[in-house]
């Protein structure tokens, strides 16, 4: 199935800063569970006779201390809007006090579990004094970890942009097109018309905010867009095909990730076969994430001479995904076998990402 209506121009990326709290990523949360575990085993180990004892030990900290962990993650993942409009010693005391308060609660745990199976009461005072501390000093490295998180992702935009725009803005396809759409002027002026605003369009998504999200549907359009400037330069040597699935449509991406895909099949797939190629896009929704599937023909014996790619702009796409979606982003670009006897290989990008970044409740 293909999109119906095709989106408006001024429908490009909403661009948004980074928010400082992004503890609901997968990645994140991982990272942070581990770390915490991390920190109460090398804690039991200091007090055990021998390794045993210190795993024991800590796999009895960890009936208290991983659902605690949870909490903090949770109620930092609920109040990350608020916290993000609020002044810095806000949010500090934010992140230290929730860190003591989860850590009272697992220690309080611990003591009530303690007086369950041994009848030794639950002792009140000093106890709770080095966790709250612990847990106030674990909260405060977290939002430190999360802000130095959040800094580098400014800068890992503008070098990935830096570079998409070394790779895309080619004076050869920019002068090509205006030729092509003089050529027009005198015979067709509605179409010329059209080249050029459809030029405009590729050029001011590439010359915007360097940072920001957008959606499949408005990568679609973006790459239709470019298809149909390639397309009065090949004619008939460059066939596309769509298969689109509208459920994936809203599936959240950086911006200028599909028309880098779809630029790399052109130059390497079509432009070195004298024949010319094919171009397949397949988008569909599988449990929750989009899967996005670019193919390409691969030129044979005989094509013409052609410089081969850096992988610049794939590398730069693997990046920005990783940095929206974390662990959750899937990526992989390579040569796929023909799949029946007689056809020929192709080339295959296939990207997948969650269809909603937000945590589900």
């Amino acid at each position: 199935m293909d999109f119906n209506e095709p989106v408006a121009s001024g429908a490009s990326a909403r661009y948004e800063p980074p928010e400082l709290f992004d503890v609901c990523h997968v990645g994140v949360v991982l990272r942070v569970v581990l770390s915490v575990q991390v920190v109460m085993l090398l804690a039991s180990a200091f007090q055990a006779p021998d390794a045993l004892e210190a795993f024991n030990r800590w796999s009895q900290t960890t009936v208290a201390t991983l659902p605690a962990s949870l909490l903090w993650l949770v109620l930092a993942c609920a109040a990350r809007r608020p916290l993000q409009r609020v002044q810095d010693r806000v949010q500090w005391l934010f992140a230290a006090g929730l860190g003591a308060a989860v850590a009272l609660l697992a220690q309080w745990e611990l003591a009530w579990l303690t007086q369950v199976l041994t009848d030794v009461p639950i002792p009140w005072g000093w106890p709770q004094v080095p966790a709250a501390v612990t847990g106030g000093l674990m909260g405060a490295l977290c939002l430190a970890w999360l802000r130095h998180r959040a800094r580098s992702v400014l800068p890992a935009h503008a070098a990935a942009r830096l570079a998409e725009l070394q790779a895309r803005i080619r004076p050869h396809f920019l002068f090509n097109t205006l030729n092509t759409a003089i050529a027009l002027v005198q015979v067709d002026p509605p179409r010329a018309e059209r080249v050029l605003e459809d030029l405009s369009e590729l050029f001011r998504q590439a010359l915007s905010a360097p940072h920001g999200r957008t959606t499949l549907a408005d990568e679609v359009a973006l790459s239709r867009r470019y298809l149909d400037i390639e397309q009065l330069r090949f004619g008939d040597r460059m066939h596309v095909r769509w298969q689109l699935d509208p459920a994936a449509a809203s599936a959240p991406l950086p911006p200028l990730i599909l028309q880098p895909l779809v630029e790399n099949a052109v130059r390497h797939g079509v432009e070195p076969c004298a024949e010319g190629g094919w171009i397949a896009v397949h988008t569909e929704v599988q449990a929750g994430h989009m899967v996005l599937t670019v193919r390409n023909s691969v030129p044979q014996q005989g094509a013409l001479p052609f410089a081969p790619g850096h992988g610049m702009a794939l590398r730069n796409v693997r990046q920005r995904l990783q940095l929206m979606h974390d662990v959750q982003a899937e990526f992989a670009a390579g040569l796929k076998p023909p799949e029946t006897v007689g056809a020929s290989p192709c080339y295959e990008v296939r990207l997948k990402v969650p269809i909603s970044t937000e945590v589900q409740a």
